[in-house]
């Protein structure tokens, strides 16, 4: 059974009409009516006199009544609790999250909604390369980092899964390549390469696909923007293997400066992470935090 049904069933049993219990639960009287009948079904039994005015109800709904009052309490008592225990929870709450997070995952509505609901934390978000947050989470600089992790930071921190996304090929619209539906990495081998760091991890999957295929790439510029790769690709300055999530006016634009390619012989994607420390007791704030995320990614969308 549920609250609004206790709830329905106790302003029946008050206010003892329907109409007026249904003006008091703010709904229609047939809502209120099906929501007594349903609880009536799921117990097996009538709990009020068919026919009589004012409304009775029967030796079940009496027998009801008492403890309905009480669940309907102790939830009030746990709500209560809850919102204690938010008020209460002070201090800080430092975040490392990657400067593309926010097309990937809701970064604005974790933090949007973590400092509603505890308005006694502040909240610090700091954007760096990631092996460098990651490291700083597992000496205790961050508290957690919203990041793409390689394979091997698992075995140093605890790593929730948020999403991810495909890399793509990013050409000038005069590229040779620039009319293909896509693009294999061994018509990559002779390119010029626009790439970011390689304290990046997007990088590092980059480096290893290539590599593995046993292909040198000639980089000739980095920089640490993917808003800069798209912008020197744009250029001509080379080609970049970017996040195909990546929103900017150089792939928006009627007249596009840089087409993204996906990539056909070669799973290349970027898998998001929220990284904490694998050993020790979370502080309180930051295991609201993981429950905020954890609630937000799981609640259904529109």
């Amino acid at each position: 059974m549920e609250l609004r049904q206790l709830r329905h069933f106790l302003a029946l049993a008050e206010e003892q009409n329907f109409t007026r219990a249904a003006q008091r639960e703010h709904i229609v009287q047939s809502g209120l009516s099906n929501s007594i009948h349903s609880l009536e079904r799921e117990l097996e039994t009538p709990l009020y006199v068919r026919g009589s005015r004012p409304i009775r109800l029967t030796s079940a709904g009496f027998a009801l009544e008492g403890p309905a009052r009480r669940t309907i309490s102790s939830a009030g008592y746990a709500r209560q609790a809850v919102r204690d225990s938010r008020e209460a929870i002070t201090g800080a709450l430092r975040i490392g999250a990657m400067q593309s997070a926010e097309h990937v995952v809701p970064l604005s509505e974790y933090v949007a909604r973590f400092t509603r609901d505890y308005p006694g934390i502040t909240v610090e978000v700091l954007q760096l390369a990631a092996l460098d947050m990651l490291a700083m989470v597992e000496s205790g600089e961050l508290d957690c980092a919203i990041v793409p992790a390689p394979p091997s930071a698992g075995h140093r921190l605890r790593l929730v899964k948020l999403g991810r996304e495909p890399m793509k090929l990013a050409v000038g619209p005069a590229h040779p390549l620039a009319g293909e539906k896509n693009v294999r990495l061994s018509q990559l081998e002779h390119e010029r390469f626009v790439e970011v760091p390689t304290t990046w991890t997007s990088r590092l999957v980059n480096d290893a696909a290539f590599a593995g295929r046993g292909i040198v790439r000639n980089v000739v510029c980095e920089t640490n923007s993917w808003d800069l790769v798209l912008q020197l690709v744009g250029a001509g300055v080379g080609v970049g293997i970017v996040p195909g999530g990546l929103s900017h006016p150089t792939i928006s634009e009627p007249t596009p400066s840089v087409l993204l390619i996906p990539l056909v012989d070669v799973q290349l994607e970027r898998h998001l992470h929220l990284a904490i420390p694998s050993v020790g007791e979370l502080e309180p704030a930051v295991t609201r935090f993981i429950d905020e995320v954890w609630h937000i990614r799981n609640e259904p969308r529109s």
